[in-house]
Formats: structure tokens, C-alpha cells, sequence
């Protein structure tokens, strides 16, 4: 257990400072940082054709969020396709199919990172670079500029409120915010972390594949190729913007990519560390402190319950080998190296963040364990994305405002300001398309046969619909595996709850944020609802919890559960 408290310790201590930093590089005043990044910032602003002191409102960030987005999609839909004729692909791999690039596009587009594929095997150097990797950058950058926006408008003081020429609350300016985000802190924080890893043995080099000789020669194998190529960059970007697409088809369980207890750790934490940042720099960008605080305690204690269920299930013995081997832990599908609380651990934290990425196989946890993994992405507001994360809590925030405001007999009110029926028409669209899209494409996934092509017929095979729908719909992108995943069916389905989980629940708490903030705040009185105390950061915590079972218990009871209790025959 000493590796759990070791990582919840470094990621609140590298937070704190990281944090603090981020509240800097988006505050609206000249800093010292303008003088190390502003001529870059500056260059990139004139080739963008941008005036970085314009404002926008609402629409128009929204707008330019999506269209920045469309292009970057069709250029990566394009190298995929004609990956075969580009350049930096020595091993000469071939262009993908229209569909499985079309989900992998959607996948990389919407900072999810789904794969349908094996990267070592499907993607070239070419494509893992100007593709995956380009996209690895952006998208995360988007979900904290889009968190930025929200912050500044939702929970920022009224006198700083600004207004757009037309008249509109300015929501601030969308490439000014995304340019500052990956400049100043996605880049040089990559760059760090890939010296680390690089240092630990991870491959990082534009060589073709290592061909060796299998040193058992009774293998009825004449040589073995070992593909390589710029691993460390990815593996970087990939775990700090909770993208968690790998290099390689098994993620960070391929010794190439996670080789040394010093590199598991290394990226453990960085699943954490901005997502927990990102609070922290809430606190000081807003001056909401208490409120924070409470959002931060909330999150940690969904946290520390998920992970301790996966932990505590992962260290059960395996069920189907009782009797065949010794009691022990559940190590079926894990890296010896790693045992089962590191894996669990990471499993827990890649799905209570929008990471995806894997140390070992989920489809091989315990049904327990695989259902502290489902929760973890049900919930999708346990720290969650970068960015995309607080902007779920924030939801489910206002929900609670608006419950605990009608509790109490009063008005629906947040921190001031009425909640009315256009606020709650979006928040109930942002939440409620959750379980309509999971759960009628798992539907139809397994009423049709042969459609879902399933691994196991029985309660897991379920799991595993259910798996696979949700880690789309949570910008995700880990797998139970056990699917027959790329064929037309589950890439064009994948890609509909991809697009329409990534922008509906950022464009609508954007409008929210703007329609707030144009509203009159009422005088604070001894009758007012106070959002930054302990008793509303509990009300929080039971709505998120309500919410998420009341959606999904009898699916869960149809798959995990009935499949913890279930003999083993």
C-alpha cells in the first residue's frame, strides 16, 4: 500500500506549485512569464490572423473551438488514410480503412484516445506524429481553455465581468487561452517528462523495427521484430492531457512503454497531476478558495473509495482459479513487475480521470474491481479530464444549487444568481444524454447477434458492451477488450457517442456560464444559499452518487454484480 499513499503525496505536492503556476498564465495581468513565451505566443497569433486582445462571447468561442477542431480532424482523417504513401514510415505500413479511421479521427479529436487498433502495427511514425500525437496536444488544451472560459464567467468576480463589443458577456478569447495552455504548460511539461522516461528505457528514436533472434530456438521462430520509434514524447503527452492512447496495441503494460517501477510511477502520477492542478488554479484564478476546497474533498474522497474497492478487489484470488493454483492476488492480465495494487491503482485513477491508458488488461479484473472502473467513468467528475472534469462537477454543482435551493424553500439560486428554466434545460441535456446514448447502443449492440462480437457470451460479455460504450461516451478510451471492436458497427457507433460526448457537455455549462453571469446577483442574506460549506459539498457528493445509480445500478446489476455472485462452475 505504500505506493498508494507515495503517489496521492507527489501528486499534491507537484499540484500545488503547478497549480499556482496556471493561475498565472491565464490571469488577465502582465506577468514575468509574457517575457519568456510572449515573441512565441506573438508569432503564433500573427500566423492565426488573431487579435489576442478581442473577446468573445459565448457563441463565438464556442464556434471557434469547433471549427478549430473540424480542421484539425480532416487533416488527421486524411494522413491516416494515406499513411502508406507518406513519409517517416519505415516499416512501410499501409493506409487505414475509411471507418477505422474515421473512429480513430473521432477518437484523437475529442481527447479519448479510443483504439481500435494496434499502434505499433497500424499507425506509421508519420501518423503517430503529425496525427495522434498533434492531436494528443490540442484537444487537452481545448478542454482547459474551455474550463478557463467557464471559471472566469461562472465563479469570477462580477467587477471583472467584460463585455464583448456587441454587448455580450465576454467568455474571454479561445485561441489566446489554448495558445497559452499549450506554450506554457503542456509542452515544457511533456518535454520534462520524456527526459524522465527516456532515462527509464523507453524507446525514443526513428529507427525501424529491431529484428532479433528468439533465444528459444525450440520456438519454431527464425527472428522476431520489435517495433520501436519515438515512444517517450507520446507516452509523455498521452498520460499528462489524460489522453492515454499508447505506441503499442497493450498500452503502458508493454515493457517498452512502462519498463521500470521508477517510470510506472512517473506516469501514475501524471495521470493525476494537471486534473488536480486544475483546481488549485480554480482557487486562485477565481477567488473561490472555500468552494474549491470543497470541490477538492469531494473528489478525493470518490477517489480514495474507487481506488479502494478496485485495490481491495484485485487482491482477492481469482474466483476461476480456485482450487488449480495458491490463494493469492488476482494476477491474471497483470505485469508481475507491478503486482495487482499498482495495476489496480492505475486502473482506478486512469477512469476516475479521462486517461484511459492501462498497466494491465481490465477485462482480466475481478467483477468488483471492473465495476470500480465502470464507476470511475459513470461518474466522469472524480477530477476527470483536464479540464473536462470540473466542468462535469460544475453540473452537477448547479444541479445540487438548484435541489438544495428548492429544499430550503427558496428561489434556485447560485452563489447569487437565479437558476432558471434555460440553465436547467441545459444542464438536464448535458447529463441525461450520458445514459440514453450508453445504454441504448449497448442495447442494440447486444439484441442483435453477431453485432457485439463479445468474447463471453454471459454476464461479462455485458460488462464488456457496456465497457466500451462508456469509455467513448467518458472521453476515456480504455477497453475491457473481449470485442471484435474494429468493424464498421463499433467504429461508426463509437464515433457517434465520441463527438456528442466531447462538445454538448462543454458548449452547453460555456452557455450557462454566460447566461449567469449576465444576471443581477442578489444581495447576500442570512437566507442565501451557501455553496462552500461542508454540508452543500455532502448534498454534491449524494446528488453525483444518486445520479450515477440511478442511471446505470440495473445495468450494473446485469453485469459486475451478477457476476461477482454468480458461482464459478
Amino acid at each position: 500500500m505504500n505506493e498508494v499513499f507515495l503517489v496521492y503525496a507527489l501528486v499534491l505536492l507537484l499540484a500545488w506549485p503547478l497549480g499556482r503556476y496556471l493561475a498565472l498564465v491565464h490571469s488577465s495581468t502582465p506577468t514575468p512569464l509574457d517575457r519568456v513565451f510572449g515573441p512565441l505566443e506573438r508569432i503564433l497569433y500573427r500566423t492565426m490572423g488573431i487579435d489576442p486582445a478581442a473577446r468573445m462571447g459565448w457563441v463565438a468561442y464556442g464556434k471557434a473551438l469547433l471549427a478549430l477542431h473540424l480542421v484539425i480532424a480532416l487533416i488527421a482523417f486524411a494522413i491516416l488514410m494515406l499513411q502508406g504513401w507518406l513519409p517517416i514510415n519505415p516499416d512501410g505500413i499501409p493506409g487505414m480503412d475509411w471507418d477505422l479511421a474515421l473512429h480513430t479521427t473521432a477518437a484523437f479529436i475529442t481527447n479519448t484516445n479510443q483504439q481500435h487498433y494496434a499502434g505499433q502495427a497500424q499507425l506509421s511514425y508519420f501518423a503517430q506524429l503529425f496525427a495522434v500525437v498533434a492531436m494528443q496536444v490540442i484537444t487537452p488544451a481545448a478542454g482547459i481553455a474551455a474550463l478557463v472560459a467557464i471559471l472566469r464567467t461562472l465563479l469570477g468576480p462580477e467587477s471583472a465581468q467584460a463585455r464583448t463589443a456587441s454587448g455580450e458577456v465576454a467568455v474571454g478569447h479561445f485561441h489566446v487561452d489554448l495558445v497559452r495552455t499549450i506554450v506554457r504548460l503542456l509542452l515544457p511539461l511533456a518535454f520534462l517528462t520524456a527526459l524522465l522516461l527516456a532515462w527509464q528505457g523507453v524507446p525514443s528514436s526513428f529507427e525501424g523495427a529491431r529484428v532479433v533472434t528468439p533465444l528459444d530456438a525450440s520456438a519454431a521462430l527464425a527472428e522476431q521484430r520489435i517495433p520501436i520509434g519515438p515512444v517517450a514524447p507520446m507516452v509523455a503527452i498521452k498520460q499528462l492531457g489524460t489522453n492515454g492512447g499508447g505506441w503499442y496495441g497493450a498500452n503502458s503494460a508493454v515493457p517498452l512503454e512502462n519498463p521500470m517501477p521508477v517510470s510506472n510511477l512517473v506516469e501514475t502520477v501524471a495521470i493525476l497531476l494537471i486534473p488536480v492542478a486544475l483546481l488549485v488554479m480554480a482557487a486562485y484564478l477565481t477567488g473561490q478558495r472555500r468552494l474549491v476546497l470543497s470541490i477538492f474533498a469531494v473528489m478525493l474522497v470518490l477517489s480514495a473509495a474507487l481506488s479502494g474497492l478496485a485495490i481491495w478487489s484485485e487482491n482477492q484470488p481469482n474466483a476461476a482459479f480456485v482450487g488449480l493454483a495458491a490463494e493469492g492476488p488476482n494476477l491474471e492480465g497483470k505485469e508481475v513487475r507491478f503486482g495487482a495494487t499498482a495495476t489496480a491503482l492505475w486502473g482506478s485513477l486512469t477512469t476516475q480521470t479521462s486517461n484511459g491508458s492501462v498497466s494491465g488488461m481490465h477485462d482480466s479484473f475481478n467483477p468488483l474491481g471492473g465495476l470500480a472502473t465502470l464507476m470511475g467513468m459513470f461518474i466522469n467528475a472524480t477530477f476527470g479530464g483536464v479540464g473536462v472534469g470540473l466542468i462535469n462537477y460544475l453540473l452537477f454543482l448547479l444541479l445540487a444549487a438548484f435541489l438544495g435551493s428548492l429544499m430550503v424553500g427558496r428561489s434556485p439560486e447560485f452563489l447569487g444568481r437565479p437558476i432558471e428554466a434555460r440553465e436547467m434545460k441545459l444542464i438536464s441535456i448535458a447529463l441525461l444524454l450520458q445514459p440514453l446514448l450508453i445504454l441504448s447502443l449497448s442495447a442494440v449492440a447486444v439484441s442483435v447477434p453477431g453485432l457485439a462480437q463479445t468474447s463471453n457470451p454471459g454476464f461479462h460479455g455485458l460488462s464488456q458492451v457496456l465497457y466500451e460504450y462508456t469509455s467513448a461516451y467518458a472521453n476515456n478510451g480504455s477497453g475491457f477488450e473481449g470485442l471484435g471492436d474494429d468493424t464498421p458497427w463499433w467504429n461508426l457507433s463509437c464515433a457517434l457517442a465520441l463527438i456528442l460526448a466531447r462538445f454538448i457537455p462543454i458548449l452547453a455549462p460555456l452557455a450557462i456560464a454566460a447566461a449567469m453571469a449576465g444576471k443581477r446577483v442578489a444581495p447576500t442574506t442570512s437566507g442565501s444559499l451557501n455553496v462552500a460549506t461542508p454540508t452543500f459539498a455532502v448534498l454534491t457528493l449524494g446528488v453525483i452518487l444518486m445520479f450515477a445509480l440511478l442511471s446505470f445500478f440495473p445495468a450494473l446489476a446485469l453485469g459486475p454484480l451478477a457476476e461477482q455472485w454468480t458461482p464459478v462452475p
